[in-house]
């Protein structure tokens, strides 16, 4: 580690493993991840990557802790902004440096420590603040704190979660992500510490306080106000869920499960928040869709408050070589043979207004003609399947519904999302009397 840079006045290297009192986490975690940063090239690649900052090969990594300002105004130090830490990437001539703020347990951060920190990065010409809590975000650019427009003009604002930085170890080591064996060793030993109960890290495990008073609401049938706060922190703990389903299937399929978001919500945080209110107060229902790499769909999720049901599901384009909507479900059956049925349903859906239909996969099973339509004679166009949780009266308990939605997700994908291939037509073919033909042209052509 070099020397501390001159704009310091205080400050420690990162340590891997930090000399602190048990009760300091936050000073723990922050020294064990930043060391770890440092010390591992594909790890600091990965997270620096998800902000948008290429590393090199070449580049070197600095790593400091509890850093104090040189210069620091009189108001910093009454109110004790001390960063965590600091991050100074070096590629050639060129650094970036960025100022790390983190919290563990149930700590967040406000709108006027951040913006403190943000002035502060300013002052010393730093390129960005990243902020580490529990709390979670739809993208690292996605910030949890609101914050107006042109606080962020000349700094940028970042947010990871904890688990967010657990889900990159664990993908890194499973996926063999890692080359050097000493470095592998010195993930495995980071991961260690991040999954112990002694870190201060959780992962996201019930929704918002006023979840039982939206959901017996919205079963009387009462009208939902847009601009509420249990509105409002009902979608925003919906975003911290829908995250955490990414990264709980990243873990358990070893591979990177993103968010599928609107251009214009994977920009704009504030406009994808108004949205989903505005949707979720016309249609009390929260929805969201994973994008799983080379799965044959999107995996959609809908927790439908007025039914109190959990769906999920995947929606295949049905195979155009196949004439009959009894012959398309066939072709989508043959997939699902080792499919354990219960709560496992097949909807067909045709062109137009013609009817949909929807069966059990037991019933088809034995009877794939089920899902003809009495009403139409169109094959149907599109086959989704469906797995539906009947959660009654239990939907309402804020921790349940949360386990539930999280075990749902991962059994529909394992018994059936992970066995499903889309359609692709079949290349065209040369038939033999084209062949025949073709000779005999040029035969005749040379005689």
């Amino acid at each position: 580690m070099k020397n501390r840079p001159d704009f310091l006045s205080g400050g420690e290297p990162a340590r891997l493993i930090p000399i602190a009192a048990d009760s300091a986490r936050e000073q723990k975690s922050v020294s064990v991840i930043l060391a770890g940063l440092r010390s591992v090239l594909e790890l600091r690649q990965s997270m620096l990557k998800s902000l948008g900052v290429r590393v090199g090969t070449n580049a070197t990594l600095e790593a400091w802790t509890e850093v104090v300002f040189a210069n620091e105004d009189k108001k910093a130090a009454k109110l004790k902004d001390r960063p965590d830490g600091l991050l100074i990437l070096r590629t050639g001539r060129r650094e970036w440096r960025a100022l790390i703020e983190a919290k563990v347990n149930n700590d967040t951060i406000g709108e006027e420590q951040v913006s403190r920190y943000l002035q502060q990065a300013k002052t010393h010409k730093l390129d960005a603040v990243i902020t580490i809590t529990n709390q979670f975000a739809a993208l690292p650019t996605h910030h949890p704190v609101k914050l107006p427009k042109n606080a962020t003009k000349s700094v940028a604002l970042y947010h990871w979660s904890w688990a967010f930085i657990r889900t990159q170890c664990q993908l890194l080591l499973k996926n063999d992500g890692v080359e050097d064996e000493d470095q592998v060793f010195i993930l495995n030993e980071i991961l260690r510490y991040l999954e112990s109960d002694r870190s201060g890290i959780s992962h996201f495990d019930q929704m918002n306080a006023e979840w039982k008073d939206v959901v017996n609401k919205v079963k009387s049938n009462a009208t939902l106000a847009k601009t509420s706060d249990e509105i409002q922190n009902t979608i925003a703990a919906w975003h911290q869920e829908q995250r955490d389903l990414c990264l709980i299937m990243s873990r358990l399929t070893g591979s990177d499960v993103s968010l599928k978001l609107k251009n214009d919500h994977r920009l704009d945080p504030a406009k994808r928040m108004k949205d989903d209110v505005d949707a979720f107060c016309k249609t009390p229902a929260l929805q969201c869709a994973l994008n799983i790499i080379n799965a044959a769909a999107d995996l959609e999720v809908t927790a439908d408050l007025q039914r109190r049901m959990i769906y999920c599901s995947m929606r295949l384009a049905a195979p155009k070589d196949k004439q009959s909507t009894k012959a398309r479900t066939n072709w989508l059956l043959r997939q699902l043979k080792k499919t354990e049925p219960a709560g496992f349903f097949i909807r067909a859906t045709r062109p137009g207004k013609a009817e949909t239909t929807y069966q059990p996969l037991k019933d088809l099973r034995d009877s794939p003609e089920l899902l003809e339509s009495d009403t139409s004679n169109a094959a149907a166009t599109t086959l989704e399947v469906v797995y539906e949780v009947d959660l009654a009266g239990k939907f309402s308990g804020r921790k349940v519904f949360i386990e539930e939605l999280e075990k749902a997700v991962p059994h529909f994908y394992q018994e059936a999302g992970q066995l499903l291939k889309a359609w692709t037509p079949p290349p065209p073919k040369i038939s033999k009397s084209e062949t025949k033909l073709q000779t005999y042209e040029e035969e005749t052509m040379e005689q």
